[in-house]
Formats: structure tokens, C-alpha cells, sequence
């Protein structure tokens, strides 16, 4: 074995276990606590987008950070009328603001806004076992991607964009999100429609990773920020679960629209 292979392991270890510490009060608490939790990630999230796309404008970033965290929290108290403009005022905003990239920019930013507006609407209208259900397939896609992929090896799943993720790894992560899924699907009585939604969650997740890694490539950087050592930044760590909760708010705007 390779110790090189493996020698940001101390690292993500430790600074995953403190998040997920926090998340888990975080998510156990819901409520403003909850929102506010999901409001500070959004906003830094989208600082660190502005500092990759213009890393000339600080200030930029950091008044684009707080206007989405507001926005998010907004978007999900105010009447649905108002969901949409608010969820786009960060991208609308910041378009005007960012120097180059704009398109690039503001899908992202709107990514970022309705992902946290998906996180809150799971949590507060679906309930707790829902959002712990969401967070296990993420967490169990990306741990399971991770060490089959290092154990593993073998062909790249997509070399030009990401270039340490390999097959092995990706359908590591399926088979993982599928044993959530019966593990869930058992407990809480859903028929095996469930695994497959776990499965498509899992993807989802994955897709959302696969999209953070091209626009990474795409400024030159090698991570969004240094704020959590052995992940990077927040987007490093949460692309994969922003992924995911779109995937479920869109799922649940479109076949159970009541519980969003």
C-alpha cells in the first residue's frame, strides 16, 4: 500500500468529524438554528465562487456571501410568489458585479441558493429522517467512492474534469446509496422504488461533485477555499449534498408537491 495514496486521510478524517458534529446538532435542532446553519454555508459558498471567478473584488464576495445566505432563508418564509426572484437575486446580482464568467457565475450562484432553500424545505416540511436519510446517502457515496476508488483504481470516469475519480469509485458509491436505501426502505416500510430513489440521489450527488471539479478546472484552482483542512472549502465538501437536495426538492415539487 502506498502511504502517499492515502496521506490526506488524517486530515479529512478529523475536519469531517467536526462537521459532522456540528451538522448533526445542526439538523437535530431544525428550526432558525437549522436555517441559519444552511444560510452561513450558501453564503460562504458563494464567497468562495466570487473569489474563483473575479479574486480581484473581496469585498464583492463577501457582500454576495451575505446576500445569499438572506436570500435562501427568505425564499422559504416568504409566500412561493417571491421563492424564485429571491433564489435569483444572488446570480442576478452578481452577474452585474463579476467581471468575467457571468453566465458561469450565476447558474452556479442559483445552484447554490436553490440547494439551500432544498436543504431547508427537507429538513422543515419533510422532517428529521428525511435530511438524515439525504446526508447518509451523500456522506456513504462519497466515503464509498473514496477508499473503493483508492483500493480499487482501474479506468477514469472522467479524466479532463476530474482526474483522481475512477469507475470503481462511482459505482462504489451507487452500491452504497443501495444499501442506504434497504436499510431505510425496510425501517420505514417504502417499497424497493426507494433504493432506486436512494440511487438516483447517489448520482445526483455525484453529478454535483463532477460539476464543482469542471468549474474548479475551468478558474485554475486546485480548491474553492482553505476553510476545512483536507476538503478545501465549503464547496469542496458540500457539492456532492447540494447535488442531492436539488435533486430531492425537484422530485418533491414535482410528485409531492405539498411536501416542499
Amino acid at each position: 500500500m502506498s502511504e502517499g495514496r492515502w496521506s490526506d486521510l488524517t486530515a479529512r478524517v478529523l475536519s469531517a468529524a467536526v462537521l459532522v458534529a456540528i451538522g448533526a446538532v445542526e439538523v437535530w435542532l431544525g428550526g432558525l438554528w437549522f436555517e441559519a446553519f444552511i444560510a452561513v454555508a450558501c453564503g460562504l459558498m458563494t464567497w468562495e465562487l466570487v473569489r474563483m471567478v473575479d479574486p480581484g473584488k473581496p469585498g464583492v464576495a463577501v457582500q454576495l456571501g451575505v446576500l445569499t445566505g438572506a436570500a435562501v432563508v427568505l425564499s422559504y418564509h416568504l409566500p412561493p410568489l417571491y421563492t424564485l426572484p429571491f433564489l435569483a437575486a444572488p446570480a442576478l446580482v452578481g452577474a452585474g458585479q463579476v467581471s468575467r464568467s457571468k453566465g458561469t457565475y450565476a447558474l452556479f450562484a442559483f445552484w447554490i441558493a436553490a440547494a439551500g432553500l432544498g436543504f431547508i424545505s427537507i429538513r422543515e416540511n419533510m422532517g428529521f429522517g428525511w435530511m438524515i436519510w439525504l446526508i447518509a446517502v451523500v456522506v456513504v457515496t462519497d466515503v464509498a467512492g473514496y477508499f473503493v476508488g483508492k483500493a480499487v483504481g482501474g479506468p477514469k470516469f472522467w479524466p479532463k474534469v476530474s482526474p483522481k475519480k475512477t469507475w470503481s469509485g462511482t459505482a462504489g458509491g451507487w452500491v452504497a446509496a443501495a444499501v442506504v436505501g434497504v436499510i431505510f426502505a425496510s425501517y420505514a416500510g417504502f417499497g424497493s422504488l426507494f433504493v432506486v430513489v436512494s440511487v438516483l440521489a447517489s448520482m445526483a450527488s455525484q453529478a454535483g461533485d463532477i460539476i464543482e471539479s469542471a468549474t474548479k478546472r475551468k478558474f485554475g484552482v486546485k480548491d474553492s477555499s482553505n476553510l476545512i483542512p483536507g476538503h478545501g472549502g465549503f464547496l469542496d465538501r458540500f457539492d456532492g449534498m447540494m447535488g442531492a437536495a436539488l435533486f430531492v426538492l425537484i422530485a418533491g415539487m414535482l410528485y409531492a408537491p405539498g411536501a416542499m
